[in-house]
């Protein structure tokens, strides 16, 4: 292909999508709806980080300055970890409204992330929130389909595609040539969007490693450059094997469509239907059930606990509990807290293996929607997939489990087993020791990880760009004048 030929054709995309005044209104109302997009994002990421930070504060200080009691109570107490939001997220909300990022930590017990925006917010939630992602993955595209379904059938229609030809200019070069003038308009309004997110990352003030941050900034605008380059191929090849301009059209608004509506929930709803996931009172009811099994650690005549009882005794040579020399009370919990977290991790893990199957699907899908690749890509590097909400509630699990095996600690070596409950004076330790736990910190999934979990999407967002490629060097010159 010659670069001349096809800078002539994109200048001329250019100058002749301008000459239209509607296209001004419509870059404007695009670069409206990103800003919107951008603060909007901004003002909700500044808010909930003031919020996680002022109540996480609030929890610390009043678990510190929880009175003296018997570590056990303090153990049911409980914890409140919370999640903070990745700097990338204001430009992509993916599952942050409906995840959540608090949940309440207590002994013997697992539970969700609550908290979610949705749960607080009214049913016009349902629509969408207009973020930056949403405005560039969903509405630019039609916008380029509106301007790119006539780049070649009108020039069809009007005979000055024969001109070209006949000029010597190959069915290559003017898809080519007219695509990346489809993607100039694209960059014109990606651009600007990307250097005023930059500068407002270089504004914000945040924990989390600011190399991993300004690395996935740029792996989206990579994303989002490469996908908008497929979407104008794809329009312009649509418009040159459409006899006519309106046909085109109609192709193009029926491809989005399929894209952007059909396929994603097509891929959802093939994924839930092939690996099914138990519901959340299923869940919890297997997990009860294989504990109820184990024995129950609060009840002394436990057939498991009385044999647990049994062999301590012997193995220590003494015949009562209260002739050991640790408080039994404090092991049989820690042994109870042991079992309950090994069957509720064994338990979650096979659920993340499901939810992992299903997701698969949507990837698998993204192999013939770019649309689906790229929200994928999108979602991990900004921090607000499935699997950053996934993450969050597992290092949430191994707090809470080191919180109460610390309680647990606390019991079997500072109380004696003469106590009579844990009321009792001599069951009570001093505050300083809840001191010691330290605070939860949310430390997000690396950018390596990321990569490599969404390595499927990227691949079909590349070999979208081959594919298509190879079908314009193979068939583009097969496509007829008239």
């Amino acid at each position: 292909m010659r670069y001349n030929y096809i800078k002539i054709l994109s200048t001329q995309v250019w100058k002749d999508t301008f000459q239209n005044r509607s296209t001004i209104y419509l870059v404007a109302m695009m670069f409206g709806l990103l800003l919107f997009g951008i603060v909007s994002g901004v003002k909700s990421y500044l808010f909930q980080q003031e919020t996680v930070k002022h109540y996480a504060h609030e929890v610390r200080e009043r678990w510190e300055n929880s009175p003296d009691k018997h570590p056990h109570r303090m153990a049911h107490y409980g914890y409140v970890a919370f999640r903070n939001k990745y700097p990338l997220s204001f430009f992509d909300f993916g599952m942050e409204s409906f995840t959540g990022n608090a949940i309440f930590l207590e002994a013997h017990k697992q539970n969700t992330t609550n908290f979610s925006e949705a749960s607080l917010s009214s049913s016009l939630l349902r629509f969408g929130e207009i973020s930056v992602a949403m405005v560039l993955q969903l509405l630019l595209p039609l916008l380029l389909f509106f301007w790119g379904f006539g780049l070649v059938a009108t020039g069809r229609e009007n005979g000055t595609l024969k001109i070209l030809l006949v000029q010597g200019v190959s069915w290559s070069e003017i898809i080519v040539g007219k695509a990346f003038g489809l993607f100039k308009l694209a960059i014109l309004i990606l651009a600007p969007t990307l250097l005023i997110s930059l500068g407002i990352l270089l504004f914000l003030d945040f924990e989390t490693s600011k190399i991993d941050v300004f690395i996935r900034f740029l792996l989206i605008g990579l994303a989002y450059s490469i996908y908008f380059w497929i979407v104008s191929l794809i329009a312009v090849l649509v418009s040159a094997t459409s006899t006519h301009p309106k046909t085109a059209l109609t192709t193009l608004i029926g491809a989005w469509l399929i894209f952007t509506l059909v396929l994603p929930k097509m891929a959802l709803v093939l994924g839930q239907y092939l690996y099914p996931a138990p519901t959340k009172i299923a869940f919890d009811m297997a997990i009860e059930a294989e504990i109820l099994k184990q024995g129950d650690s609060h009840n002394p005549d436990d057939p498991h606990y009385k044999a647990l009882k049994d062999s301590v005794l012997m193995a220590y040579k003494v015949d009562s509990v209260q002739k050991l020399p640790f408080n039994y009370g404090g092991f049989v919990m820690k042994e109870g807290e042991r079992l309950s977290a090994e069957t509720y991790d064994r338990h979650q893990a096979d659920l993340m293996k499901i939810y992992e199957k299903q997701q698969n699907v949507v990837r698998y899908f993204g192999l013939f929607n770019p649309y689906l690749a790229l929200k994928n890509i999108s979602m991990a590097l900004a921090g607000t997939d499935f699997a950053t909400y996934s993450d969050f509630q597992h290092q949430a699990e191994k707090f809470r489990y080191a919180l109460a095996q610390k309680m647990n600690e606390l019991q079997i070596k500072f109380i004696s087993n003469n106590v009579k409950n844990s009321a009792d004076k001599n069951a009570i330790l001093s505050n300083k020791y809840w001191k010691e736990l330290p605070d939860f910190q949310y430390q997000f999934i690396g950018l390596l990880a990321v990569l490599v979990q969404e390595y499927t999407s990227i691949i079909a967002l590349l070999l979208g760009i081959l594919v298509i490629s190879i079908f314009i060097k193979k068939y583009a010159h097969t496509f007829k004048v008239i």
